[in-house]
């Protein structure tokens, strides 16, 4: 039926066997104080939000909720677009949010009433309430923006906007884009690992003069740069001061881009016209073909957000000292950039920075390591306005003279602010031609299944039976279980790689022949079959056996005791030590293979295609199959210690004995997928075996058991190929688009080519002695600025975008993911939307609380959460918000935590009393304990998941230092932009019931994450769960979902929980300390 004039859509109601309170607050949460916001019914001033034009029409009716930006489906129209991109402001409305109490507060009825979210049956939880008062309210209407470019993948390496069907709106600030022959942007990465280096400017002299001066010099110029133009020397006041000044100003950090020295060569004709700035130096003036950096006095230069991409073109650089000592050793400086094997360099990098200069860093590269020659440096504000600019660049010194008289870099450089890239506008899967995320080394991949793990294991009637779009039921699945069935059922291949594998690990504990099944066994049994097993695991360097002297390692990982017990079978371990180069210095070699890890959890076997053919099936996610991972949605504490968890006790807080202590109970996330995907999984594995199998030094006298291991599947008949994989069509509404992503670099991988021409059409970075694949933190940037509503993330840390800290900004914390974040948050409250953000993360990280290491993440995570709540209170401040609105009605960071009161017929605790004024006996007697959050993921308005093995911090998300894998996914019938409403397919019931586990209850506004209603309720929920986890008395917990135990004022300052500023039990500063370790430990 055709939605014109049709009412709300209506939204089936929950049939549960799950006994949570349906849409009514739970007795466990009493009646708070009075509530510490302003009502919601705020009046902004009229001079707020200039008024917009309407909207165009919907065919539903609007609600009271705020319309949203991003246009429907993006297809042409005729239809004239409305002069404004962003939708008219949110009038006052009498169905607009109440007031929110420190506590559950009592819902909206202006509603009326509809049938529960959750039939009342039977389950692991006791609840017994009233129905929610009012249902779900309909699918609000996304006011049309004006149309925006559309940046086009063309090829494998370059985008561009298609004005035929999109006309851009200018927004006063950017100019309107060139036509495509004018802007054809290459889209290879250029984000070099040294990227992440901070280079923030100094206010010393510098070589520019007054803006307005160089901006009159600035014209638009076709000429090709002369090659053969001499550059003078820099007057005798340009000058950079000493090194090490270019770290510690405030607030214009930047990435640097490094080049290794390069021969000389022909400069290429610029694909465009450009704009090019011109200037006298020294009372000479060059020819327009000659373009020298402007002088300037750094101390005028203006601190500006860049957020979006920087395209950068390096065409030459000549006249570079000492080049006959190193060029040999990398060739020349394009070895450093991605996209070229012979003369010229471009490249893409995302932004999301505050800077007042460019900074191209040029180094030599020796065998001992690299020497900085020099940097341009080139003003943001000469390239804010969107134009590409283009010129000769003097390479100076430290002093601020040219390192050689006539060393120069010719470049071109261009910056594309979010709002003109019309990829992130419309969400994910906007319309049939949407490729994924750009820029990967893994394509998006259609014709896909996939399944969704909360857990190891979901006992029968756990969790509610949500009913999705169509009224399909959600299905929980048991991850542990199908992994133990997909390994049994396997005939020609079992490939597991872990962090961590124990042969002793049982996957199936709830009854059965197979409980008492372990894996190592059953790998064992597998391979006398004649199936072909193959464990890739990571060896810990601390662990060793020598001549019988056996360490278990600090990690405890099993590593060496899983290859003793398979040593006289035919299933084959390969351990693999994390490794650096062999053209690294010692120095970095010693420190790769002693701090940094394969961190991949990946399990690879054949399974049932029908038609007598067999196909590849992959398990991706954060489950390693070890000690301690077996857990269920309650979370139990005491209650399993001599039944499922008998002989799988693990709690690493506790050191000594832990007799009749709790264990750490573990949530993580996982999934499988069917479909081609899972042959890239498959390739991830190979090319990791190849690699780790090939000797190494004196190993390589010996001959190699490993070389001939990996099966060639196209001489296996009955196992299908990637290309015909596809298990459902375009057309079944449950197909879903997978894509594959990495963390990881050449040395942990075999395969990756060693032409760095090649290396760009792989989308791979170019580093020092390295191509790195580091597509994770891509697909986390991208998922983030595409999102339109909410974003839902579980991660083991939190860390990063340390170059806008307050403090510390050269730690080298730079990924992007808390900035992108707090830039979406911000981005919305300027255009009077709702978004939301909600973080779960541990309350400490897995250890001991009060160790060096783990204060100091725990300092780092404060710092980034700080960073975050500024930028979003600047935000509301700008908009004159900050008195109806507080930086936590956007974002707010949880963790989990149980408790368990003591039952007249529990017999778990045993064992001697522990000594006073220990963490096991304060343990013991409060019998409660964190939740370990060990999930690695993030959805996205209810329509895109990202999960796996890579966490939100430097280690994983750099692609040098872990190595990591994760998948993307999504169901394309199953979006905002196909179905202009809140999709209702998988992904929104694998958050639901999430969220189900954590609160202990379903509720309506779950339905619409962003709304202030939702946000304020949750955080209720959790500011109460946390005041029983901490109170004195024991009593049980029903949910787990805890309000993360810091203090964000109105102002967005975080500061330790007033009474509580360490961890209830185990201690430890919540917000860290200082401490001297080393950096890239816990970073």
């Amino acid at each position: 039926m055709d939605n014109n004039g049709s009412p709300p859509p209506y939204y089936p109601p929950y049939q549960s066997a799950y006994p949570y309170p349906q849409n009514a607050y739970p007795a466990q949460y009493p009646p708070p104080p009075s509530d510490q916001y302003p009502p919601a019914q705020y009046s902004p001033p009229p001079d707020q939000y200039p008024p917009g034009p309407a909207p165009a029409p919907y065919p539903y009716p609007y609600t009271s909720y705020p319309p949203y930006q991003t246009a429907p489906y993006p297809y042409p129209s005729s239809a004239s677009p409305p002069s404004s991109a962003y939708p008219p402001s949110l009038a006052p409305s009498s169905t607009t949010h109440p007031p929110s109490p420190t506590s559950y507060p009592p819902s909206p009825t202006s509603y009326p009433t509809s049938p529960s979210l959750a039939s009342l049956q039977s389950g692991s939880f006791n609840y017994s309430q009233a129905p929610y008062p009012y249902p779900y309210p309909p699918a609000r209407p996304r006011a049309q923006s004006g149309p925006l470019p559309i940046l086009q993948h063309q090829g494998s390496g370059s985008f561009k906007y298609e004005s035929n069907q999109f006309q851009y709106q200018q927004s006063g600030m950017y100019p309107p884009p060139e036509s495509p022959q004018q802007n054809l942007l290459h889209a290879s990465r250029f984000s070099l690992h040294q990227r992440y280096e901070s280079w923030p400017v100094g206010t010393e002299a510098s070589t520019y003069p007054p803006l307005d001066q160089a901006l009159s010099n600035l014209h638009m110029s076709e000429n090709q740069p002369n090659e053969n133009a001499v550059v003078p020397s820099a007057p005798s006041s340009a000058r950079f001061d000493k090194v090490g000044e270019f770290n510690g100003y405030p607030n214009s950090s930047f990435s640097s881009w490094e080049a290794s020295n390069t021969c000389s060569g022909q400069v290429e004709q610029p694909p465009a016209p450009v704009l090019t700035p011109t200037a006298s130096i020294n009372g000479s003036q060059h020819s327009q073909s000659l373009q020298i950096v402007p002088l300037q006095n750094k101390g005028s230069l203006k601190d500006l957000l860049l957020h979006g991409n920087l395209d950068i073109w390096v065409y030459e650089a000549k006249n570079l000292p000492n080049m006959d000592m190193f060029h040999k050793t990398l060739g020349d400086m394009l070895t450093s950039f991605p996209g070229t094997g012979t003369n010229k360099a471009d490249g893409q990098s995302n932004l999301a920075h505050n800077a007042a200069e460019v900074h191209f860093v040029v180094k030599d590269s020796d065998v001992v390591g690299s020497q900085r020659i020099g940097v341009v440096a080139i003003p943001v504000e000469v390239i804010y306005s969107g134009a590409r600019v283009e010129g000769i660049y003097p390479i100076l010194n430290a002093s601020g003279k040219p390192c050689k008289p006539g060393a120069v870099l010719s470049l071109s450089i261009q910056y594309t602010p979010i709002e003109r890239l019309s990829i992130y506008h419309n969400g994910v899967g906007a319309g049939p031609d949407y490729y994924g995320v750009p820029g990967t080394y893994f394509p998006l991949r259609t014709g896909g299944k996939v399944t969704l793990y909360q857990d190891a294991h979901v006992p029968d009637g756990c969790l509610p039976n949500l009913i999705l779009d169509g009224g399909m039921p959600y299905v929980h699945g048991k991850c542990w279980n199908d992994i133990y069935d997909a390994i049994r059922q396997a005939r020609h291949l079992i490939y597991i790689a872990g962090w961590s594998v124990w042969h002793n690990v049982k996957l199936v504990r709830d009854g059965g022949a197979a409980s008492n099944v372990t894996i190592g066994d059953l790998l064992r049994s597998k391979s006398q079959e004649g199936v072909r097993v193959l464990l890739l695991v990571w060896d810990d360097p601390t662990s060793r056996s020598i001549l019988g002297y056996k360490t278990d390692g600090i990690m405890q990982t099993h590593d060496e005791e899983i290859q003793r017990f398979f040593k006289h079978s035919s299933v084959q371990v390969l351990l693999c030590p994390r490794t650096a180069g062999k053209r690294h210095s010692w120095v970095k070699q010693r420190e790769v293979g002693t701090i940094y890890t394969h961190h991949q959890k990946t399990v690879i076997v054949d399974a049932d295609a029908g038609h007598n053919k067999r196909k590849i099936l992959a398990f991706v996610g954060g489950l390693d199959l070890c000690d301690g991972r077996y857990d269920t949605p309650n979370h139990e504490l005491f209650k399993t210690l001599k039944t499922a968890h008998k002989d799988d006790y693990h709690n690493p807080t506790f050191t000594g004995s832990t007799a009749g202590c709790p264990r750490e109970p573990w949530h993580d996330l996982h999934s499988r997928l069917d479909g081609p995907a899972a042959y890239d999984v498959l390739t991830n594995f190979e090319e990791r075996w190849l690699k780790g199998s090939k000797p190494q030094r004196m190993k390589k006298l010996k001959k190699s058991t490993y070389n001939d291991s990996l099966l060639k599947l196209e001489r296996i008949p009955d196992i299908i190929g990637a290309s015909h994989a596809a298990s459902t069509s375009d057309y079944d509404p449950e197909t879903w688009h997978v894509q594959i992503f990495r963390s990881i670099d050449s040395n942990s991988v075999k395969g990756f080519p060693k032409d760095p021409k090649e290396a760009t059409s792989k989308n791979l970075v170019c580093g020092k002695n390295v191509l790195i694949d580091m597509s994770i933190h891509t697909a986390y940037v991208k998922a983030i600025r595409a999102a339109q509503h909410f974003l839902y993330i579980e991660n083991q840390y939190f860390i990063g975008s340390s170059y806008n800290w307050s403090q510390y900004k050269d730690l080298g914390a730079n990924n992007l993911i808390p900035m992108e974040i707090a830039l979406k948050i911000a981005e919305k409250i300027r255009a009077s939307q709702r978004f939301a953000a909600y973080i779960v993360i541990p309350m400490w990280p897995e250890g001991v609380p009060t160790g060096a290491a783990t204060q100091r993440i725990l300092f780092w995570q404060h710092k980034t959460m700080q960073m975050m709540y500024e930028t979003i209170y600047k935000a509301l401040v700008e908009m004159g918000l900050e008195g109806a609105f507080c930086p936590q009605d956007y974002l707010n960071f949880f963790c989990l935590g149980n408790r368990e009161a003591i039952d007249a017929n529990d017999t778990s605790v045993s064992g001697s009393p522990h000594a006073a004024n220990t963490p096991q006996a304060f343990s013991q007697k409060s019998r409660r304990f964190m939740i370990y959050v060990h999930s690695k993921g993030m959805i996205v308005d209810d329509e895109y998941v990202i999960l796996g093995s890579a966490n939100i911090n430097q280690r994983s998300m750099e692609g040098t230092r872990d190595t990591e894998i994760a998948m993307g996914s999504y169901q394309p019938h199953h979006t905002w932009a196909r179905n202009h409403s809140s999709p209702l397919g998988q992904i929104f019931g694998y958050r639901m019931s999430l969220w189900a586990e954590h609160t202990g209850t379903v509720e309506d506004c779950f339905r619409e994450p962003e709304s202030l209603e939702c946000v304020r309720r949750v955080r209720a929920m959790g500011e109460m769960n946390w005041k029983q986890f901490a109170a004195e008395e024991v009593t049980e917990m029903r949910g787990h979902l805890l309000k993360y135990p810091v203090e964000i004022d109105r102002k967005g300052k975080v500061t330790s929980l007033p009474g509580c500023e360490s961890f209830p039990d185990a201690g430890g500063n919540i917000t860290g300390s200082f401490l001297g370790i080393q950096e890239n430990l816990t970073i």
